[in-house]
């Protein structure tokens, strides 16, 4: 562990060092983030996830800084390059770029122009001019005529000087800052249309003639210009004025113009800036803006799935769920409160009043016999007419509708995992199944699916595919550890998210639940194949078991930490059940006498909140949600104030369910009554929101939306 690079995370993130170090120490013995953030804080000053996982992502960059560091060392060290000046420049480089830019004079290149003057022995010539010592080129240069070489007249030898002193000019390092930061500061992108592809590229007519600063540029734009010059509908370019980059250049090395040699440096400087310099700086830019787009849609997808994840459960409760359908007919289900199905018909409401009403009969009867609290619908096509029928279907009074969102169903439907699960079953069958537990739990049913197919995000198939993926594999990792998962009900793929726990060992948990019978304990989960210390000590603190031989099973507190439960029992005269259930025995704890063994009022405070609420879900309560009698969007009128559901947020607005299988988009401006610099500061993916009608394009399939001075009541 690199002290200095310690030093330098705690001060970039303003933390303490001591802290830092326990991190670092506490992921390099295999600790997971959920687990360092929820049981070591006293370690780490009750630093969260988030702050974990910045010192664990900066521990990362430094190290691949550090490899990358000692490969160059080596290959300048072998190829006898290896200065004390250079070896310092090296070892002070603080980013990969600066580390770059020190090794570029020095790197191994293949074949060019500077390369082949210098084989020609022009190197010395090209020392000549740029010392601008006042002497005449086209004198000297006879000197270094080389015919074996090709260099048979002073043109050609001058010429060849000149393009050495192009390439190291444009090498130098605090030249090559000076240039990337004026790229960063005064570059502009430039969009155009590829000739003949105007009718093609309809959907980027925005930028068929574009100008807009790189450093002001959005992400969602930044992404979109891109995706256009893929298809080959747009050119694309990012540029400063030329002038500005010579004079950086020139600033450096140029004496005076005016003389025979100056005016060779000068031609030098402009043929190093137009053919290297400006086109590995605009690389460059376009790199650093296209990763800084990925972040940002990353960010922004990682925050809606977060969301979404977390949404309200259902809980318990027996479901009907229905997957909606006009021609093929509503595949439904019954799901008991486990989420275990118990039947499932195909019912025609749509093709004959006769029909009609035996779908009618069909949903009742099977409404009665399940005890069948909720009906979730599917919100894709034939949703809203499946609610009308179900309105009017004469199910039971108790009985609620609601609508779900259909979104990755079809996917889980096809998906391996789905196939074991109900390998018997038809696909659109296996949907209702899943838009029903989707009801009910939405996390545990949502990690099922592959992250980036369920369609909360911006240009997700733009950015970064590895890193995309990492970072949502990490909010439903940490999603799934926020919540707790019933380890005795829970699927190997739910199981798998959880700290600590690896695919395979999650599939033993299950083969082994399901050989011998549900766990009556944590302390049994050592009985698991390849479930060792260190893994139980990672996620026993975050898997539950209700109803078992330990209390605290069910709760978050960690077994670690069982000991110290005991003994404030034992302070408070009972027992670990009754501590639990009291709150006056609770409240008669002084938390100062049970500090020690590297237990501190962090981790008793934690633990106090878990014997009030064992094992509480710290999602939000379920509430029913209805649109607005409206069902397609030629029923919407300019004006009309609905009610919807945010499904997905970007950096240029929200899009919101209104119940017409369109969704509308709230533009950011249009979020409230102020300036909103991110749609995020307004609205979340799940919010329930009111909406006005502004516009309704049905030819483009536009619906435009505003929550600016919309009123908290109106007719729908």
């Amino acid at each position: 562990m690199h002290e200095a690079h310690l030093k330098r995370i705690a001060s970039e993130l303003s933390l303490r060092e001591g802290h830092v170090t326990a991190v670092a120490a506490l992921l390099a013995e295999g600790c997971t983030v959920p687990f360092v953030a929820r049981y070591r804080k006293e370690s780490t000053g009750s630093m969260d996830e988030v702050a974990v996982t910045a010192v664990r992502d900066r521990l990362d960059q430094l190290g691949k800084l550090d490899e990358r560091r000692t490969a160059i060392l080596r290959s300048l060290s072998e190829r006898g390059l290896l200065t004390p000046e250079l070896e310092a420049s090296v070892a002070g480089a603080e980013t990969l770029q600066t580390l770059e830019d020190v090794y570029l004079p020095h790197r191994p290149k293949r074949r060019t122009r500077a390369t082949k003057a210098r084989d020609a022995g022009l190197q010395p010539l090209a020392e000549r001019i740029l010392a601008q010592e006042g002497g005449d080129p086209g004198l000297y240069a006879g000197d270094h005529l080389n015919p074996e070489a090709g260099v048979t007249s002073v043109e050609e030898a001058l010429k060849g000087a000149c393009d050495i002193l192009a390439e190291e000019l444009t090498e130098i390092p605090e030249i090559r800052e000076a240039v990337r930061r004026l790229f960063r500061s005064k570059g502009s992108w430039i969009a155009g249309v590829v000739p003949g592809k105007e009718e093609e590229g309809s959907k980027f007519r925005d930028y068929f003639d574009w100008k807009e600063p790189v450093r002001g540029a959005p992400s969602h734009r930044v992404l979109a210009m891109r995706r256009g010059e893929e298809k080959g509908i747009l050119s694309l370019s990012v540029t400063v004025p030329a002038e500005e980059v010579v004079g950086l250049v020139a600033g450096r090395s140029l004496k005076d113009p005016r003389t025979p040699e100056g005016a060779l440096v000068l031609e030098a400087v402009r043929d190093g800036c137009r053919r290297l310099l400006a086109p590995s700086m605009e690389t460059e830019t376009r790199l650093g803006s296209k990763e800084e787009a990925d972040a940002e849609a990353i960010r922004v997808f990682a925050l809606n799935l977060r969301r979404l994840l977390l949404a309200a459960p259902l809980g318990r409760r027996a479901v009907m769920a229905i997957d909606p359908g006009f021609r093929t007919g509503c595949k439904t289900v019954c799901l008991d409160s486990q989420g275990a199905l118990r039947a499932w018909e195909t019912v025609q409401p749509f093709r004959s009043a006769g029909e009609r009403e035996r779908a009618a009969a069909t949903v009742r009867r099977m409404a009665i016999e399940h005890d069948i609290e909720f009906v979730a619908v599917g919100n894709g096509t034939a949703g809203r007419e499946t609610e009308a029928f179900l309105a009017e279907a004469g199910l039971p009074e108790s009985v609620t509708v609601v609508s779900v969102s259909e979104s990755g169903a079809s996917i889980y439907s096809a998906s391996e995992i789905a196939r074991e699960e109900f390998p018997d079953l038809d696909i659109t069958v296996r949907g209702a199944v899943s838009i029903g537990r989707r009801l009910q739990d939405p996390l545990a049913e949502l990690v099922k699916l592959d992250p980036g197919s369920i369609g909360v995000g911006q240009y997700q198939h733009d950015v970064d595919q590895a890193k995309l993926r990492k970072a949502l594999d990490e909010v439903v990792e940490s999603c799934v550890n926020t919540v707790g998962v019933e380890v005795n009900t829970a699927s190997a793929r739910l199981l798998s998210y959880v700290s600590g726990l690896s695919p395979a060992i999650a599939a033993n948990i299950v083969a082994h639940r399901n050989a011998h019978g549900p766990f009556d304990s944590r302390r049994r989960l050592l009985d698991v194949p390849r479930l060792g210390p260190k893994a139980f000590e990672q996620c026993a603190g975050f898997l539950r078991i209700r109803d078992g031989l330990e209390p605290l099973d069910a709760s978050a507190v960690h077994p670690e930490s069982y000991p110290v439960v005991s003994r404030m029992a034992a302070s408070a005269g009972c027992t670990v059940a009754e501590l639990m259930g009291s709150a006056e025995l609770r409240a008669g704890l002084r938390l100062e006498d049970f500090v020690g063994d590297g237990v501190g009022l962090p981790t008793l405070r934690d633990i106090l909140e878990e014997l009030e609420k064992p094992g509480r879900d710290p999602r939000q309560t379920f509430q029913p949600f209805r649109f607005a009698d409206v069902h397609e969007p030629k029923d919407l009128a300019e004006g009309m104030v609905l009610p919807g559901i945010v499904t997905n947020v970007t950096n240029f607005g929200a899009f919101v369910d209104i119940g017409v299988h369109q969704d509308g988009l709230v533009h950011v401006s249009r979020l409230a009554g102020r300036r909103v610099s991110s749609p995020s500061e307004v609205v979340s993916v799940g919010d329930r929101v009111r909406v006005r009608v502004l516009e309704v394009d049905l030819g483009r399939s536009r619906i435009a939306l505003s929550m600016r001075d919309v009123p908290e009541e109106a007719d729908r």
